[in-house]
């Protein structure tokens, strides 16, 4: 189980400090996801309203649903929602093809990251509130909604892609196209989610990664058999949906579902070190993670095409 970011007992007033004191980072996250989505989406909008209107009321008006279902959900706050809902909106535009269909874009790994997040923060939410590690009622707040999916959102855009293309001579394939990046990002970000909520209440005591020493169950850095198992499951799943919405081939599928696995344990070693430190903050490193889970797919793409 990869704990980070949630909080021990024992943890509180640590996380309480750097929480206070590391603000900024999450201000910094959000500062460079969602300017530029929001520019992606309205350019992108305005090139499909041009050529395919009925297209690009299907990418708005879902995206919007999407955020509307988890702001009811109490999955995320307003402008969490409308954030999630600006990248899910990117994603899709970034990915929609002709012919078009809803279907074929990213918004299944999206839903099924949502749908794979929201239940394992549900799941035994008593027994975590006891413990002090549940999440807050009222949902994901827009900062973490930019550091789980700004990556894919930032990895999916055209000029992100013309960029790897053009200085990396990597072009898209059937087995391997670019969206391949983004979406481990997306699996890692399932994974970390998945495998703190479920492993701090089926996993027993854990470990810490650096040490392999017993620590209370919600510590950063701290892992688990169960939890970790579960993350791995999440990763896998939300990889295989992104590579059947998208047609991509078993390469993508392995490519995506690795990266996002080795951000799993990225993630949980900053945790165990930098945000044990109080040098980062659960918004950086849950970004870093999907940023290292994408340059890890970068790197298979470049060298095992």
């Amino acid at each position: 189980m990869l704990e980070t970011g949630r909080n021990s007992c024992s943890n509180r007033y640590h996380s309480l400090v750097t929480g206070t004191d590391l603000a900024w980072e999450s201000k910094l996250v959000l500062l460079l996801v969602l300017p530029a989505t929001a520019v992606e989406v309205v350019l992108q909008a305005q090139d499909w309203l041009a050529r395919n209107p009925h297209a690009a009321a299907w990418v708005l008006g879902l995206s919007a649903a999407l955020g509307l279902l988890a702001w009811a959900a109490r999955a995320a706050t307003p402008a969490a929602a409308a954030t999630g809902a600006a990248i899910t909106a990117s994603m899709m535009f970034s990915t929609a093809a002709e012919p078009f269909s809803p279907w074929r874009t990213a918004l299944v790994p999206v839903a099924v990251l949502l749908v794979l997040t929201s239940a394992a923060t549900r799941y035994r939410r008593a027994r975590k509130e006891r413990l002090g590690t549940a999440e807050k009622r009222r949902g994901r707040i827009a900062a973490q909604v930019a550091a789980n999916m700004g990556v894919a959102a930032l990895a999916a855009t055209p000029l992100v892609q013309e960029w790897i293309t053009g200085r990396l001579a990597l072009s898209s394939s059937a087995a391997l196209p670019l969206f391949t990046i983004a979406l481990a990002a997306l699996a890692e970000a399932a994974a970390d989610t998945v495998s703190s909520e479920i492993g701090q209440v089926l996993g027993g005591r854990p470990v810490m990664l650096t040490t392999l020493r017993r620590v209370e169950a919600g510590t950063d850095g701290a892992i688990s058999f169960v939890g970790t198992a579960a993350g791995v499951l999440a990763a896998g799943i939300v990889s295989t949906a992104g590579t059947l919405a998208l047609g991509g081939g078993a390469a993508m599928l392995a490519v995506s579902w690795a990266a996002g696995v080795f951000g799993l344990f990225f993630d949980s070693l900053l945790g165990a070190t930098l945000e044990r430190r109080g040098w980062l903050n659960n918004d950086a490193v849950n970004f870093l993670s999907t940023a290292s889970a994408a340059g890890f797919a970068l790197v298979m793409l470049t060298y095992f095409r």
